[in-house]
């Protein structure tokens, strides 16, 4: 049974788990004790190491067939430290034949309305987005002077049962005017598992796809729908101008960019049927309870 390595394991890469268990035999490195029960219970084999420190890395050096790159970079700096440190940490042994990296849509930055398919040029424009596009540059070029079969998967809003945005719209926090909004792009949480498990099995060498849903929405359509479905009001509308004086820095970042994906290639080639093509499928679910 081939090795895979899990590197960050979040949400999403604990919903991956009983899905790659079957086909792998899977360790996971932990930077918190606390979860190894919780990883051991899975039947993961849980390695403590830090990506922000290269000295912990030493043991997953030779260690895996494949690795499964979920690590969000560290929220400073101009450079994704954790990846080069994890690739270093891959070069001192044996290579991996594969690596699957969990990226973001945000390294388009803005593209207004424009339908956005793989090929488009990066243009980050936050500090957290040019920290993820220096990850795939480093990755492809670690990739191809290795032989090593790189994919990337670029991934939008994550959504679930349990990750809706309730919190912001209890605060009354304000969308901006249909006018003025943006298109923002969405996956459940288990779909991006089943694609993440999908992309070691069929994903081509330096491909890049998008694992998002098929919506079609406007950022204040997503919340509406979200409130509909919770029970809770609308949000207010404002002006596109007076959103950048009344919502916070954190908030900003997101409403400022627009994209519509296409999902093609990652349908066609990693042969993904998803359970949620839309967010309404989802909130149909949970709608009245």
């Amino acid at each position: 049974m081939k090795r895979l390595l899990i590197i960050g394991c979040g949400d999403v890469a604990m919903r991956a788990i009983p899905l790659l268990t079957r086909r792998y035999r899977v360790f996971a490195l932990m930077r918190n004790p606390a979860y190894r029960e919780k990883l051991r219970a899975l039947g993961v084999l849980p390695i403590f190491g830090d990506l922000g420190d290269r000295s912990s890395l030493a043991r997953i050096a030779g260690l895996a067939d494949a690795v499964l790159h979920f690590a969000p970079p560290a929220n400073n700096g101009a450079c994704d430290t954790r990846t080069r440190h994890l690739l270093a940490a891959l070069s001192r042994g044996a290579l991996p034949t594969q690596l699957v990296y969990i990226g973001t849509t945000g390294v388009y930055g803005d593209c207004g309305s424009a339908v956005v398919s793989e090929s488009r040029p990066l243009h980050p424009q936050t500090a957290r987005a040019q920290r993820r596009a220096d990850a795939e540059k480093r990755i492809r070029n670690w990739a191809k002077r290795n032989h090593v079969k790189a994919s990337i998967l670029r991934v939008p809003g994550i959504y679930a049962a349990d990750r809706l945005p309730l919190a912001r719209l209890r605060q009354g926090l304000p969308c901006i005017i249909d006018s003025e909004d943006g298109y923002t792009n969405h996956i459940h949480a288990d779909d991006l598992a089943r694609i993440a498990a999908a992309a070691l099995r069929y994903g081509k060498a330096c491909r890049v796809y998008h694992a998002s849903d098929d919506s079609q929405l406007k950022m204040g359509e997503y919340f509406d729908a979200v409130a509909d479905a919770s029970g809770l009001p609308h949000p207010p509308r404002v002006s596109r101008a007076e959103a950048q004086r009344v919502l916070p820095e954190t908030l900003l970042s997101f409403i400022n960019e627009s994209r519509r994906l296409t999902n093609r290639r990652m349908k066609r080639e990693l042969r993904v049927r998803l359970h949620y093509p839309a967010v309404a499928d989802m909130l149909a679910t949970i709608k009245h309870s």
